[in-house]
């Protein structure tokens, strides 16, 4: 199975997921959880992904993630604004992505355009008993 397919499948099973808004992101922002599995050739780990939706104009509050959480995040559709750390500013459009080192902080997150939707798909490998995977930064 292709990239390709691969995010095709997640986008269709997002009509059977129950949508909860998540602690780091406005009340508009809505996170899916799509997969979370133990990965069984690396003890103690987890993947987990996220499908967020930002309405237009949407945008997440600077938030923390955890301490051992290697990220990989994919723009499904729309363009999204994203500084991770002391990184520059970006603009991810549909089709591109990024990844997040461990304990990142992710300062800017935000759809980018006023009239239209934003979606990306967040991949999370972290220690298994990790309680939060982002917590706002205060």
């Amino acid at each position: 199975m292709n990239a390709k397919s691969i995010i095709g499948a997640a986008c269709a099973a997002l009509a059977i997921t129950t949508a909860i808004p998540a602690a780091a992101h406005d009340p508009g922002d809505v996170v899916t959880p799509h997969f979370e599995r133990a990965i069984p050739n690396i003890p103690g780990k987890t993947l987990t992904a996220l499908i967020v939706d930002y309405p237009p104009g949407g945008a997440s509050i600077p938030h923390r993630h955890a301490d051992s959480s290697f990220i990989f995040a994919y723009v499904l559709s729309g363009e999204i604004e994203s500084k991770v750390n002391d990184g520059p500013t970006q603009i991810y459009r549909a089709g591109e992505s990024w990844h997040e080192p461990p304990a990142s902080n992710h300062l800017v997150s935000r759809n980018v355009s006023k009239t239209k939707p934003a979606r990306l798909l967040a991949v999370f490998v972290a220690d298994s008993d990790e309680k939060e995977l982002t917590t706002p930064i205060k």
